[in-house]
């Protein structure tokens, strides 16, 4: 077997920076004594070649934390394989993940007969499956990969701007995300997320990561939550391995870190992250972080910590209004035309689900996979049949009387004017608008909302709420007007 042991003795020489070799020529497969030392010296002499020029290339920090170690370990001369030992399974899945190329290219053009690495840890740590010949593994696009491919991005498909509907309640969050994964400098670092859960701070985190990496592949990119953060850390030092750790995120290009309000009241953890976001904004690389609450309200955080989190840009989005839920779950039914949903019943969810997206799009998720399933028609029938729970969990009981309230402090009426006879448009408008927001908002009857009106006959009713389904789709004013009052009364 093919064995290095660093050497202790520091020179000029870049064998001093490399690794000696030893040779067990019994685990050398097919070939005499003769050949096998001739292999054996290729490799010792190929191997300081290319430390010499990965020292160059790489500075003398890098490769004296990730490349010295390294040490040959076995060489099969069957089919090529070169296997490469590091001092720990951090080191071995560090090393594979962000230079397995490099290495493999170096070996390839040194020695001919290396046709493959393969990377394990040394004896006494724990042991790493056996990899698959690195001319076999898919390129990572520069991601970094520290930790046995953890911190690898890990990014939804699914999660891009392209697929990000964006409204008046998001578009500042939007336009910032996607300043952000450009290619040019930003104008804010770090970019701060914040919104309530189920609002799409996850989904414009994981877009950043796609349009970052689409723009500069070579990018070290790093993607995790606060905790999953925590765990890695603590984990890092009870292996000593916290300046491997520390490292592999100091040479992020993008950092992204979801649900940083689970960093609070761990004062190591917090240290750390601090540096951490110190280090990469002062050599210019770029952090996201999101969270469910504004920095301010971060209680138990260092507040150093909280004035390096508000010192660029803190992006709020807002809960979705109508339009927008309408309009996500009609982009979400554009991508499957096979599936027939009328718009009563599009609009009877967004009407209704309210409370976040995620629930919105889990709602029409499970009323499709129904419908497929027993060959139902999707009705509203079936809607209020199938997701009573979601539904009854986001129905927020609004009353006619909290309309008309609203209505008349819209257009500043007095109270009384919405059960008058007064026929004046001025007041007239205002009173067929509070009816129709009662229709729609509500599910009283026809009836009912005529007697909360001053008595007024059902028919009337109906005619205020055409009239004003009709003077929506005429007068942008009255859309405006309809839209606000109902992003007041859902709110």
């Amino acid at each position: 077997m093919l064995v290095v042991q660093e050497s202790e003795k520091v020179g000029a020489h870049i064998a001093s920076e490399a690794a000696t070799v030893s040779v067990d020529n019994s685990v050398v497969n097919n070939g005499n004594l003769a050949k096998q030392d001739d292999v054996a010296s290729q490799l010792t002499d190929a191997w300081k070649t290319i430390c010499s020029g990965l020292r160059r290339d790489l500075g003398a920090q890098i490769f004296g934390q990730w490349i010295k170690p390294i040490k040959l370990a076995r060489f099969d001369a069957d089919n090529g394989d070169l296997q490469l030992l590091l001092p720990s399974e951090f080191a071995a899945n560090w090393v594979r993940e962000r230079y397995a190329e490099r290495l493999t290219l170096a070996w390839k053009a040194h020695c001919s007969d290396v046709r493959s690495i393969s990377f394990a840890a040394k004896a006494g740590a724990a042991r790493i499956a056996q990899v698959k010949q690195v001319s076999d593994i898919p390129p990572l696009h520069g991601s970094t990969a520290p930790n046995g491919g953890k911190f690898q991005p890990d990014l939804d498909p699914r999660m891009t701007f392209d697929e990000f509907i964006a409204g008046p309640s998001n578009v500042l969050a939007q336009n910032a995300a996607q300043r952000m994964a450009a290619a040019e400098k930003p104008l804010f670092n770090p970019l701060y997320l914040q919104s309530s859960t189920g609002q799409g701070k996850t989904h414009l985190i994981h877009a950043i990561g796609h349009a970052y990496q689409a723009e500069c592949p070579a990018a070290r990119v790093i993607y995790m939550s606060a905790e999953r953060f925590m765990i890695e850390f603590v984990s890092a030092m009870r292996r000593n391995e916290a300046m491997e750790f520390k490292a592999a995120l100091r040479e992020a290009d993008l950092l992204m870190i979801d649900d940083i309000q689970f960093i609070v009241g761990k004062n190591s953890t917090q240290e750390e992250f601090l540096h951490t976001v110190d280090s990469l904004i002062s050599r210019g690389k770029r952090v996201v972080v999101a969270a469910d609450r504004p920095p301010q309200a971060l209680d138990g955080v260092d507040q150093r910590l909280l004035s390096r989190l508000s010192m660029g840009l803190v992006a709020d989005i807002q809960s979705a209004d109508l339009e927008l839920r309408r309009d996500i779950l009609n982009h979400r039914l554009s991508s499957m035309p096979h599936q027939q949903v009328s718009e009563d019943v599009v609009e009877f969810l967004a009407r209704t689900i309210s409370r976040n997206l995620r629930e919105l799009e889990g709602g029409l998720n499970k009323l499709l996979a129904y419908a497929q399933l027993t060959g139902r028609p999707i009705t509203k029938e079936l809607a209020e049949e199938q997701l009573s729970d979601i539904l009854s969990a986001c129905r927020r009981r609004i009353t006619i009387d909290e309309i008309q309230r609203t209505v008349c402090e819209y257009y500043r009426l007095d109270r009384n004017e919405m059960s008058s006879k007064r026929r004046a448009r001025a007041v007239a408008r205002p009173r067929q608008v509070a009816m129709y927001l009662a229709k729609v908002m509500t599910p009283r009857s026809y009836p009912e909302i005529g007697r909360k009106f001053g008595g007024r006959d059902h028919s009337t009713v109906i005619h205020a709420v055409k009239l004003v389904e009709q003077l929506r789709g005429e007068d942008t004013e009255m859309d405006n007007d309809v839209r606000m009052l109902l992003r007041q009364l859902e709110s």
